[in-house]
């Protein structure tokens, strides 16, 4: 069966009857599209998954800071509370969530950093991915091959809806981003096909809706803790489907209705920076002190 990416049903049943794992069937499909042997587009996956990491660990210097000042410190200030026991909620949940700020911390001071799917949502999938690796001692080599399922939920996301911010608010940025970690991570817990679907429309589910609203027009503010809550919930996703628990309106339809509803949203609420927490007193404040005092137009 030749994937065509127009759906997350046509992912599970080409695994199921394949009795494969979707990472596997989409490697051994790339390669062959891309005329390449399975090791070296493993090898390209694997070289961005070494760019994450490293992403992280630049990230979590105390000292980063943004050129407009809005962010930078946050990932290395929670480190510190989980390495202190000083966090409430875990020291997995604690280190994603560091991990996440981490990423984007570092993407707004013009690091190097993975757009998976997004820039804007650039920190959901290594937070979740390297985080249990830690915590779990994976291998490496589970880790790379989850990358090509979350790959393949964000090429159905990207065909049947939208991945950008501009088109369908945060929803389909931050909340791609966790749809794509919930099916990565499913995987790595030896879920089974239909689970990596139930974990995608769960995830997608939770996150319907999201505006896409940045201070200043910046990938900061709200960007930056929007990624830790998405990596939050692609855990929460993940533990329902491995669990059995189904969703109850499939991933495709979940994708179509979030296309909807990024069509009715606002054109203020997608990323133009005219509406929503952009438009706020501190945000317009925020927005003319970067900028200028005629800068801010959601006022």
């Amino acid at each position: 069966m030749r994937l065509k990416y127009n759906t997350v049903e046509e992912l599970v049943e080409a695994a199921a009857s394949s009795h494969k794992k979707i990472s596997e069937i989409v490697l051994e499909q790339q390669a062959g599209d891309m005329e390449s042997t399975i090791e070296e587009v493993y090898a390209t996956m694997e070289s961005s998954f070494d760019v994450m990491r490293q992403s992280v660990i630049s990230g979590l210097d105390e000292t980063l800071r943004s050129p407009s000042g809005l962010s930078g410190g946050s990932a290395a200030k929670l480190k510190k509370a989980v390495e202190e026991g000083k966090n409430h909620y875990g020291h997995l949940l604690g280190n994603a969530i560091s991990m996440a700020l981490a990423v984007t911390e570092f993407n707004s001071c013009m690091g190097k950093i993975v757009a998976a799917p997004t820039a804007g949502s650039c920190g959901v999938i290594p937070a979740a991915l390297i985080s249990v690796m830690d915590e779990y001692d994976l291998p490496k080599h589970d880790i790379v091959m989850s990358l090509f399922t979350a790959s393949a939920i964000g090429m159905v996301i990207a065909k049947c809806a939208s991945i950008a911010g501009a088109e369908g608010g945060c929803q389909a940025e931050v909340g791609s981003a966790s749809a794509m970690a919930a099916a990565a991570l499913t995987e790595i817990f030896d879920g089974t096909p239909q689970m990596v679907s139930d974990s995608c429309a769960i995830a997608l589910k939770n996150t319907m809706g999201l505006v896409c609203d940045p201070v200043a027009g910046l990938v900061e503010v709200p960007c930056i803790k929007r990624n830790a809550m998405g990596v939050a919930n692609a855990f929460t996703a993940s533990e329902l489907a491995c669990a059995g628990i189904k969703s109850v309106i499939p991933a495709d339809e979940v994708i179509l209705a979030m296309r909807q509803v990024g069509q009715l949203m606002s054109t203020s609420l997608k990323e133009t920076a005219e509406g929503g927490l952009a438009a706020t007193p501190t945000g317009c404040r925020l927005c003319r002190q970067i900028f200028g005092p005629e800068a801010c137009s959601g006022e």
